[in-house]
């Protein structure tokens, strides 16, 4: 018996299935929709946290070298992203890429990273909605609370309420979300800027240096993370070196921990299949998000370590951007980042909601997960398929304690986005004659050095990742040669074989 795990799709074929009876998406959404898409998913909490821990434990004021270091690399990868969804805009992001250049095999690796990134997030990002919201209530001096206790069994509903609200206005149509997420998203890059200006008025120079503190121990640094060998970044363990913190090794490790703030863009690629004249849409709306957001955050950065000193914050337990305003005396300010950062998060429910339905929808619809998943509804929308990936996700964000798994979602956007990188000069020598909107400048040594950059963040993680990484593979692995390998629309013949699928001989 052979096995044709490599067996890939055309770019045709892969494109003519967006028009099956019952299984097509609407396309109403501009580059506008795109843009402010990638906003509302980038700039969460993240961009009035994420930044103040990297520069306390991590980088100091260099943090903001390690925001242009993040957003570069993900701006580059993000290129190629462009280039594949302007030649193929169908749904399914990274996944849908693949399985036309490197074969199916690789294409389910990548889909099950996708679900892990977008199901993992989702639900951390709806868990920490819920915090939020009851910080800014406390702030506001309302006495109210969304935890509720059964016993001994503590139940936070506010990720349930958040979870239901998106999914419903997706369930009605992509246009109507956007809508609304967009005029959320409008708001908080207002409170951004607003934060950003007031905050300006408490920088001192002085605050800046040194610009790049010299290397010391990590464990001569109160607060810090890094505490044994599995906590540190897995080259330093493999290297054997002394886990450390600050200097050049802080700015890369701080570039890893910033990274997270910037994804989100693999997001909006999965919604090319329902944007208008996407050839032209989809670059221009993932470049007009990816410059607003590397500017606003490499702002905050600025701001934050420019307000108080790096030593300051690190003595803090948690700090953040509102913890800088504290310091300083302008307590009045964590209102309104509190504010921010409810709104913020909501937007970023939303986004994930729908990439992850769009990428389960690809590969239902390829038959590699059952195809009943992949039907539409009147409005448009898999409208089953969304309910089912809602409430799957307000389940786990509502019953597990998932700060722990942060850094999976990291692990599975840094993987998917070195397979898209290494696709595009593949898919260059194949099939140079495709019509491609946008081309990666470069190629095809860029493409190459953006999957070196990606693969180099993905071992700044921890090992601890490393080794949860690896066993949701092996699982992956058990679904695809138990499910998806004997029900794939490509192996049992309903699709022509689309190409050079390699035989590897199998026991």
């Amino acid at each position: 018996m052979s096995m044709h795990i490599f067996r890939k799709k055309s770019v045709e074929q892969t494109i003519a299935e967006t028009g099956e009876e019952g299984r097509s998406l609407k396309r109403n959404l501009t580059w506008w929709d795109l843009s402010i898409m990638g906003v509302a998913v980038a700039v969460g909490a993240g961009i009035f946290s994420v930044g103040a821990q990297a520069a306390a434990f991590h980088a100091g004021p260099a943090v903001i070298i390690s925001f242009l270091i993040a957003g570069v690399v993900c701006g580059a990868a993000v290129m190629c992203y462009a280039e594949f969804a302007s030649m193929i805009p169908v749904a399914g992001s990274a996944y849908t890429f693949t399985y036309t250049t490197i074969g199916e095999i690789v294409a389910w690796v990548i889909g099950w990273d996708l679900i892990l990134e977008m199901l993992m997030a989702g639900s951390v990002i709806s868990k920490y909605w819920g915090v939020y919201l009851n910080d800014f209530m406390h702030l506001m001096g309302w006495n109210a609370d969304t935890n509720i206790a059964i016993g001994s069994f503590h139940l936070d509903v506010a990720p349930l309420i958040i979870v239901a609200f998106f999914t419903t206005l997706l369930v009605f149509g992509t246009k109507i979300g956007a809508r609304v997420d967009g005029a959320m998203t409008v708001l908080k890059i207002a409170i951004v800027f607003f934060v950003v200006i007031v905050g300006f008025f408490y920088v001192k120079a002085s605050n800046f240096t040194p610009f790049i503190p010299p290397a010391e121990p990590a464990s001569a640094v109160p607060g810090s993370t890094v505490t044994g060998s599995w906590e540190q970044p897995l080259w330093q363990f493999m290297t054997g070196m002394t886990p450390s913190v600050y200097g050049i090794p802080g700015i890369l490790s701080g570039a890893a921990l910033v990274f997270f703030a910037f994804i989100g863009f693999d997001v909006v690629a999965t919604a090319s299949e329902e944007t208008k004249d996407p050839h032209r849409n989809v670059p221009l709306g993932i470049g007009v998000g990816m410059a607003l957001i590397i500017v606003m955050y490499m702002l905050v950065a600025i701001v934050t370590t420019g307000m108080v000193s790096y030593k300051d914050l690190a003595a803090q337990p948690n700090p953040s951007l509102s913890t800088a305003f504290e310091l300083v005396g302008a307590g009045w300010a964590a209102k309104i980042i509190s504010f921010g950062i409810v709104l913020g998060l909501a937007t970023v429910v939303m986004v994930l909601l729908l990439g992850l339905t769009r990428v389960v929808f690809a590969m239902s619809r390829d038959g590699l997960l059952p195809r009943s998943l992949s039907r539409t509804g009147k409005h448009g929308t898999p409208a089953v398929l969304q309910i089912v990936v809602g409430v799957v996700m307000a389940l786990v964000a509502a019953c597990f304690d998932i700060g722990v798994l942060s850094d999976m979602v990291n692990i599975g956007t840094l993987s998917a986005f070195t397979l898209v990188a290494v696709s595009v000069p593949i898919m260059r020598a194949k099939r140079p004659e495709l019509p491609r909107a946008f081309r990666m400048p470069g190629n095809p040594w860029v493409p190459v050095l953006i999957a070196l950059a990606n693969l180099w963040l993905m071992l700044n993680l921890s090992v601890l990742t490393w080794l949860r990484f690896l066993v949701w593979l092996v699982v992956g692995f058990a679904v695809y040669f138990g499910y998806g390998y004997r029900h794939s629309r490509l192996g049992s013949g309903q699709l022509g074989e689309g190409g050079d699928g390699v035989a590897l001989a199998a026991d």
